[in-house]
């Protein structure tokens, strides 16, 4: 069986019912000039339990189709973010 790619990101939306919205931050080098650069990829994932918050820092793995964009399960809370 093929390995799963696990990834980490923070949570930017959670108003949907057992989704959230994971962004995902890295770093890439410009290939002509060498600067440095951030690129972000926002990935749905499927949070059965409703337990991701905005800003928490989550780890999320690949998953089957749930539905058209949503294809990344949450597998755990990595770390809380501060609640107002």
């Amino acid at each position: 069986m093929a390995t799963k790619s696990e990834v980490q990101g923070i949570v930017v939306s959670d108003k949907m019912e057992k989704s959230v919205v994971v962004a995902i931050e890295r770093q890439i080098r410009h290939g002509l000039y060498g600067k440095t650069q951030r690129r972000t990829s926002r990935f749905v994932a499927h949070d059965d339990t409703n337990d991701a918050k905005v800003g928490d820092r989550v780890a999320i793995a690949e998953g089957r189709p749930m539905s058209r964009r949503k294809r990344w399960v949450v597998t755990r809370v990595l770390k809380r973010s501060r609640g107002v």
